[in-house]
């Protein structure tokens, strides 16, 4: 419980949260509307609920269907303006996610700008793009999407939660209401032991759920509720032409990562090796020496381990120009996907989606 102290420094920023979405909500500030159509996810929290699987999740569903064009802002990145995203481009000039999303997806277009608005007009007449993905622009109110989604963590509910600086709460809770889509992200399974097979007792956990999760957040009737969990591979190495893959068959690993929340990352190496190491960087970090020296010193104390990171911190050291060739050929990474659970609840969020993008 925030005592007064914390509430009264809190209260300038929920009056300027509420007084900008008020504007917004009442027509006095500009808001665009696309002819093309328009996806936008996000989420209220500061990281942790898996925007870019899910992103990803949606470019599967829909690439087919479509000429796709994902549009970021391109954190962090050393780039100005609008740029389109190559798979030859180093992070800095776009930002991780976007590269991982290209790398992923090399037929479709990625782009990065600050305004939004600018980005779609551009790869609509410049690539002919018909349909656009917004990635991390649930606050980004200068578009009207024709589909809304929202993203919360299944274990870091928004409700109770508190605003920047003292919680995780980038926007008011009420917000929900702007939503078409709620994804309640990084879910239990829901399911029998083996994860599989869902029973009628599991789909009645599921319904509970859902339940639940609407009382909490406030929802009506018409928004649409959904609930997806991570889908981990199998590692790969960060560095095909010198990877030594008998670390894959270590049992031991030395894990690291610079994302905002590691738990579902660890939890799932636990499961297959010991972890003999670990190192925690802030979320989006740019790996410097000095950061480069310290995975260096903890992975030659365990020579037998390998070293495993993150898909996204992947991209972060593809031409990092610190790392000595012994620790290259031990660094592998855990690729990343998510899917709707119950899967016979696929079809319904991409049908919603669609009726959305249709109206």
């Amino acid at each position: 419980m925030l005592g007064l102290k914390s509430k009264l420094f809190l209260f300038p920023y929920w009056c300027i949260l509420a007084i900008r979405n008020k504007l917004y909500d009442k027509g006095y500030k500009k808001t665009e509307r696309h002819e093309i159509p328009v996806i936008s996810l996000g989420n209220i929290t500061v990281g942790g609920t898996g925007k870019t699987p899910h992103t990803e999740m949606i470019v599967r569903l829909l690439k087919d269907r479509y000429k796709i064009a994902v549009i970021s802002r391109g954190y962090k990145r050393k780039s100005k303006g609008f740029h389109i995203v190559q798979t030859t481009d180093d992070y800095t000039l776009c930002g991780d996610e976007p590269l991982q999303i290209k790398l992923k997806f090399p037929d479709i277009v990625v782009a990065v700008c600050k305004d939004r608005n600018l980005a779609i007009k551009k790869v609509r007449e410049d690539y002919g793009v018909n349909m656009v993905i917004l990635d991390d622009a649930f606050q980004y109110r200068k578009i009207t999407p024709s589909c809304n989604i929202l993203l919360v963590n299944y274990n870091n509910s928004i409700s109770n939660g508190d605003l920047l600086p003292i919680g995780s709460l980038r926007d008011l809770p009420s917000q929900t209401k702007r939503a078409d889509i709620v994804i309640i992200t990084k879910s239990p399974n829901f399911a029998l032991e083996d994860g599989n097979e869902y029973d009628d007792i599991a789909l009645e956990r599921v319904n509970a759920e859902e339940i639940r999760w609407r009382k909490e957040l406030s929802l009506k009737e018409e928004q649409k509720i959904f609930f997806s969990t991570l889908k981990y591979e199998d590692i790969k190495p960060i560095f095909e032409d010198c990877a030594n893959r008998r670390y894959i068959y270590s049992k031991f690993v030395i894990c690291f990562s610079g994302i905002a929340n590691d738990y579902h990352f660890k939890s799932q190496l636990v499961g297959t090796y010991k972890i003999v190491g670990q190192l925690k960087f802030a979320d989006h970090n740019n790996y410097s020496q000095s950061d480069i020296n310290k995975i260096v010193r903890l992975a030659r104390r365990q020579s037998e381990a390998a070293l495993i990171t993150t898909e996204k911190d992947c991209m972060r050291l593809k031409n990092n120009p610190y790392i000595p060739a012994d620790i290259k050929e031990r660094l592998f990474y855990l690729p990343v996907d998510c899917k709707v659970i119950p899967p016979i609840k696929l079809q319904e969020f991409l049908n919603s989606i669609q009726r959305k993008v249709n109206d």
